[in-house]
């Protein structure tokens, strides 16, 4: 276990915090680590339908930790070969795969900065809430990177190929209310409001019928890379399979008898 990392739940609603609010929650080797085991237990846990990931204090996350960076580099030591080091980080980066992938609704809380790897993973998660004065930025070229953890794809599909590369050239920092307008996030509120307003979404997203909400995920995935075809043939599969699931079945008798349906997730 690390303190990088906080994992709580509470009625359905597991909860990530990033913990290093000294460096702004930057990602260190044990933090991701973390992540790594946990999004898949979280995916498979019956008792869990959303997961949720924050930052400790007034920060999201501010991506990779330079500081870390530039201390290595001065120190002399010599480093891994340039195969591993990719590999390495590969392996890593693959915590954006899991965010985006898994067969639950994922929303990232976004209390403040949110730059370079750090906006990549609140932009893998399925919808984002941020507080209003938010900063957003992809961060990359002030330090001479060219960008990690699936930020070009997440950012290419939200906000189109032009804008994402105006984002990524220039590293323009983007406010939280302007960020809603141009779809980098889905709700804003002041940061005095976010907490409640952020636990309210997620009970919301918890209260869904989680099994169909994980086949919608399928669906738009594939439409997100797909042709029309792909995308007929995935909503067929997954349309059936919903059609069998108690959460459905609950859900025809409710509407027959003109109330509302109570969805259990199975």
């Amino acid at each position: 276990m690390t303190q990088d990392l906080i994992e709580t739940i509470d009625a359905g609603v597991a909860t990530l915090t990033m913990n290093r609010p000294q460096v702004r929650n930057a990602l260190s080797r044990a933090m991701l680590l973390a992540l790594a085991e946990a999004l898949p237990r979280l995916a498979a846990d019956p008792q869990v339908r959303v997961v949720v990931l924050t930052g400790a204090g007034r920060a999201f996350c501010s991506g990779g930790d330079v500081k870390g960076f530039a201390k290595a580099l001065a120190s002399g030591e010599e480093p891994m070969a340039f195969d591993q080091r990719v590999f390495d980080l590969r392996m890593r980066m693959d915590v954006a795969r899991l965010l985006h992938e898994m067969p639950k609704p994922t929303l990232a809380v976004i209390p403040g900065p949110a730059a370079g790897a750090g906006l990549s993973l609140a932009l893998a998660c399925d919808l984002r809430i941020a507080a209003d004065d938010a900063k957003l930025t992809t961060a990359f070229s002030k330090v001479g990177l060219s960008g990690d953890f699936g930020g070009s794809y997440f950012l290419s599909h939200l906000v189109g190929a032009s804008r994402a590369r105006e984002m990524y050239f220039t590293a323009r920092v983007v406010l939280g209310s302007q960020a809603l307008q141009w779809g980098l996030v889905d709700r804003t509120v002041a940061f005095e409001q976010l907490a409640q307003s952020a636990a309210d979404f997620a009970r919301e997203l918890a209260s869904l019928p989680t099994v169909a909400v994980g086949y919608m995920k399928k669906n738009l995935n594939v439409a997100q890379r797909g042709s029309l075809s792909d995308v007929l043939d995935s909503e067929a599969i997954h349309m059936i399979r919903t059609f069998e699931t108690a959460d459905h079945k609950g859900a025809a008798v409710a509407f027959v008898e003109k109330r509302a349906p109570v969805f259990y997730g199975r």
